[in-house]
């Protein structure tokens, strides 16, 4: 759940002026016309560079505006279908899959938990070959991140990360574009995040400093993100000269933010856990106070191109 408080504050000239840009950018050639992603495993962002994030937002920027805006018909992927396994139930994340697919001119196959048993009825690795040799990629929204890397050992297509319990980039891609469309750049901005230290998180960690974009973060004691992630993360902003701090205190966090982010206290198989986190997570809110606690930092963005 993501907060743009700066969007909603600025002037309508700010406002439109970003806005040009972002259309300009959306219909402008790629940049990164190096970059080689064609049959690559999309499970984390971690295996990304900045570069090549840069490539898949300017590319989904491009596709959105010419289908949306421009109405244009693109059957760039006709004749390719998509397996969709769904261990997790969603609504956005079946509902984008299916559409952006179709829109696209494939066609997806949408599979639950009573249409397929992740390593019961049939092994992974039968799984894994088997729907590679009837679609072209598998998308798999998951309870364990180590099937997902079962799944890329054995499938000859590529897989990709709806969600499991280390990350989400899916939707982690989808709020970076929302907020490029907002602030026409991303480059420079501080993101907060305030509540539990799980895959949304994770998937920011592993990517954020490669836009230059600074993180704070605060979570409840015993909710931290991830050791590993945190040591790597702390890595990238070393490499790219932003900042990330991790706090209990969650207007430390807010304060001097560009945007706001949160998430639910209770993910799905936390059920049994309901009570306690509800206590745990008193105060993790994004509140008006959170609000203009960011705001005490002055904060004057200059126009510039989009550089994603």
């Amino acid at each position: 759940m993501l907060f743009n408080l700066k969007t909603l504050l600025r002037s309508a000239a700010f406002r439109q002026g970003s806005q040009l840009a972002v259309r300009n950018f959306q219909c402008g050639k790629s940049v990164q016309s190096n970059v080689q992603l064609k049959g690559r495993h999309l499970l984390t962002l971690k295996d990304f560079t900045g570069e090549e994030i840069k490539y898949l937002l300017w590319l989904s920027a491009d596709l959105k505006h010419r289908i949306k805006q421009k109405g244009e018909y693109l059957p760039l992927l006709q004749g390719k279908s998509l397996s969709m396994i769904f261990e997790k139930r969603s609504t956005r994340t079946r509902l984008s899959t299916e559409t952006g697919f179709a829109l696209l001119g494939g066609h997806p196959c949408f599979l639950t938990t009573q249409d397929i048993h992740l390593g019961v009825n049939e092994s992974l690795t039968d799984t894994a070959r088997v729907l590679s040799s009837m679609t072209d990629a598998i998308l798999a929204r998951v309870y364990k991140h180590s099937d997902l890397d079962h799944l890329a050992k054995e499938a000859s297509v590529p897989i990709v990360n709806g969600l499991s319990e280390i990350y989400h980039p899916v939707q982690i891609l989808a709020d970076y574009l929302t907020l490029q469309e907002h602030y026409g750049y991303l480059k420079g901005l501080t993101l907060s995040w305030i509540g539990d230290g799980n895959n949304i998180l994770h998937s920011i960690m592993m990517s954020a400093a490669k836009f230059g974009m600074s993180l704070q973060v605060a979570t409840p004691k015993g909710y931290e993100p991830d050791p590993g992630i945190t040591k790597l993360a702390e890595q990238y902003a070393k490499e790219h000269g932003t900042k990330l701090s991790l706090t209990f205190d969650p207007m430390e966090a807010a304060r001097g933010s560009n945007v706001l982010i949160t998430d639910t206290w209770i993910s799905m198989g936390q059920e049994e856990e309901k009570s306690k986190r509800l206590r745990d997570f008193q105060g993790y809110q994004i509140t008006m106070k959170a609000v203009m606690v960011s705001l005490l930092t002055d904060y004057s963005p200059q126009l510039q191109k989009p550089t994603f």
